[in-house]
């Protein structure tokens, strides 16, 4: 079975830096992680854990929501 086909885009941590015009390389040099793993999260082929999704937030200077999809339609 092939993972990448059932990639789901739950987070926006890739959009969010791309407004801030700021890198994957940047992040995890901020949080302290490695390069790969915060570009499994901005690919969504891998999630952040709730505390760290709260320190990104922190870290991007935005309202953890916006680290999300949003469920509903508007």
């Amino acid at each position: 079975m092939d993972a990448t086909k059932d990639v789901k885009n739950y987070n926006r941590i890739k959009v969010v830096l791309a407004e801030q015009r700021r890198t994957n390389k940047w992040l995890a040099e901020e949080l302290g992680k490695d390069q790969a793993t915060v570009s499994k999260w901005c690919t969504n082929s891998c999630q952040p854990g709730i505390e760290q999704l709260f320190k990104i937030a922190e870290v991007l200077n935005v309202d953890v929501k916006d680290l999300l999809w949003s469920t509903k339609e508007k």
